[in-house]
């Protein structure tokens, strides 16, 4: 017996059980996509698996239904698989430990994949159904939309009939998204030169952090630990010639990270740091600055982002090891303390919507390559905003002797002023309900801009059950919010045209 088997709608919790037992985070997911296509074999429904995995299943109308507009369906496979760093689980190989508390559902040490999870297991609840009532079903169900939307770039919509397009990839019940800020992805790369060095190791580490979807809680101001890492790397090499061994932090580039992790080499006669370690170790330089550094960043973020801590620890007395030189462990941490992160600007005509913002939401030295890689979502609703934010970091880099590749450029979804679906969700919200719903753009990216590019007069609209901190090990999906959607969606296709 499952965990979810007795929550309702069973159906769709049975799915939604099942994409949770194989692994499926972005860029692993041939075996997800190949169940889908077996799923649509079984029942005889016509299916198409492209090149990159993607997936298309179309079931016919049910009898009554024929000359209704066809509804197409839309989310993605993969999800950001991040786990705490004490879980013992292999994200590649191994599925989800799920679990219930109270109205939620959350997978135990890991990400839960929520997003996009359920809109998976809505549309596998709606194709294997025999009483139902509903239009030609054309559903869509693309790969790696976390890591830039690429399944939705590469895929062929030329078979499909409907040009409505109800995208279930929303996290808010009651809110129709009805547009969404255009994103890329921004991969930066620092050559450093590596050589031998002799000194104290120290073990620094930023952690705490409640992180986030970087297009969802970036308003919020939260702390960006790989930026923070360079804020402390930048005040050390400030009191001494520090040279960096090892540095990594965050897991996806949507995604704010929450911990990062670096290795200092504190050259002998420093000042920085004693050379021998002593019971008990006496206050040091690098001590009174990293205790200055964490009562400053404690009070800017006591209200934002309560939870931040700074440690460090001499690893060893003093040792040999391989370490960045001086002079680039310098030009290391100028370059990410002088890259900007989060908001850049609100939005002038939709109060409290961000309109342009950006993440450093991966940050490693990779020292089999002597690299500095620092890889960033970058967003926006305004086209040329996110041109120029881009061309800035392009240009930061540049100035700092390295390389930076874009990639997933992906366009922004516009309002659409004349919508019937949206006319008709809203009419169907309120006899539901008794309430108008909330209409509403997002910053975060959706992919119905670029389908809306390959799907003539494409009319869509996303919606989505409550979820909580997606993108983190603290993901949440009520258990209630899941079945209203589900009985909201269903009455939507029931519904016919006036």
């Amino acid at each position: 017996m499952g965990v979810l088997t007795n929550l309702e709608p069973q159906k769709v919790f049975e799915y939604f059980e099942r994409i949770c037992e194989i692994p499926h985070g972005s860029g692993n997911i041939e075996q997800i996509s190949d169940y889908l296509v077996q799923f649509a074999r079984d029942r005889g429904l016509e299916v198409i698996q492209d090149e990159v995995k993607n997936v298309i299943i179309i079931k016919e109308a049910t009898p009554g239904y024929e000359n209704e507009p066809v509804m197409v369906l839309q989310g993605h496979m993969d999800m950001v698989a991040v786990k705490k760093p004490d879980c013992d689980i292999d994200m590649k190989t191994e599925g989800l430990r799920l679990a219930v508390n109270g109205d939620d559902i959350y997978a135990e040490g890991t990400s839960l994949g929520g997003d996009d999870g359920i809109a998976v297991a809505y549309a596998l609840a709606l194709l294997d159904s025999d009483n139902l009532k509903h239009p030609r079903l054309e559903v869509i169900i693309t790969v790696d939309e976390e890591v830039g939307m690429d399944g939705a770039m590469a895929i062929d919509l030329s078979m499909l009939k409907g040009n409505r397009l109800l995208n279930l990839d929303s996290e808010d019940e009651g809110i129709f998204l009805t547009s969404c800020a255009g994103g890329a992805r921004a991969c930066c790369n620092m050559p450093v030169t590596v050589s031998e060095g002799k000194g104290v190791l120290v073990e620094i580490e930023v952690k705490g952090l409640q992180g986030g979807h970087s297009g969802v809680e970036i308003h919020h101001e939260r702390g960006n630990s790989n930026c923070l890492m360079g804020r402390v790397l930048w005040n050390l090499k400030e009191k001494a010639p520090i040279q960096l061994v090892s540095v990594n932090g965050g897991l996806a580039d949507n995604a704010i990270p929450r911990e990062t992790k670096a290795v200092v080499l504190i050259p002998e006669g420093s000042g920085l740091c004693t050379e021998i370690i002593t019971e008990p170790a006496e206050p040091t330089v690098l001590d009174e600055t990293l205790e200055d550094l964490l009562m400053e960043i404690s009070d800017e973020l006591a209200t934002k982002d309560p939870g931040f801590s700074l440690s460090w620890g001499r690893v060893d007395e003093v040792v040999d090891a391989e370490a960045v030189s001086v002079e680039d462990t310098a030009r290391v941490a100028a370059f990410l303390i002088a890259l900007p992160d989060g908001v850049q600007n609100m939005s002038a005509d939709v109060k409290g919507l961000v309109e342009t913002s950006l993440n450093m939401g991966m940050l490693e030295f990779k020292k089999d390559e002597a690299v500095l890689q620092a890889v960033f979502a970058v967003r926006s609703s305004v086209e040329s905003a996110k041109k120029a934010l881009l061309d800035k970091i392009q240009a930061i880099v540049k100035m700092a002797g390295g390389t930076c590749s874009i990639t997933g450029n992906y366009p922004g979804w516009v309002y659409r002023v004349d919508s019937p679906l949206r006319e008709k969700m809203i009419k169907v919200f309120k006899e539901m309900y008794g309430r108008e719903p909330k209409v509403e753009a997002i910053h975060a990216g959706l992919e119905c801009g670029i389908l809306g590019s390959k799907i003539k007069d494409l009319d869509c609209v996303s919606i989505g059950p409550d979820m909580k901190d997606i993108h983190t090990t603290e993901e949440r999906l009520s258990i209630s919010s899941t079945k209203r959607v589900w009985e909201y969606v269903v009455k939507l296709l029931e519904t016919k045209e006036a």
